[in-house]
């Protein structure tokens, strides 16, 4: 079971967060993904590891190649986890504004 720690551990990275950025349009096969960057293919190999770990892509194959994408289940739950800070953060400005019309 995917915990936010691992999703959160996996963002923390900026490498992860640009590949991230590249996947917004579609699935990119890894070759492709690795000429963006100033890494070795083995090494966005890894770093879509631990995306994968944490739910946060997927993969597919596509003849030779494996093509990756967003996987967008992982960033539902994280979305569903940052919503509830929203929701509190807008029922307490809400009973704020609530409190100084009453006191109008």
């Amino acid at each position: 079971m995917l915990t936010y720690q691992q999703q959160f551990e996996a963002l923390a990275d900026g490498t992860r967060r640009a590949i991230l950025a590249k996947l917004i349009d579609g699935p990119i096969a890894v070759g492709e993904l690795a000429s963006d960057f100033p890494i070795s293919r083995p090494a966005i190999s890894q770093h879509l590891r631990v995306l994968k770990d944490a739910g946060l892509v997927s993969d597919s194959a596509s003849g030779n190649r494996r093509l990756y994408a967003i996987d967008m289940t992982g960033f539902n739950s994280l979305r569903e986890y940052f919503d509830q800070f929203w929701d509190q953060a807008l029922a307490a400005f809400k009973r704020k504004a609530d409190e100084q019309e009453e006191a109008r």
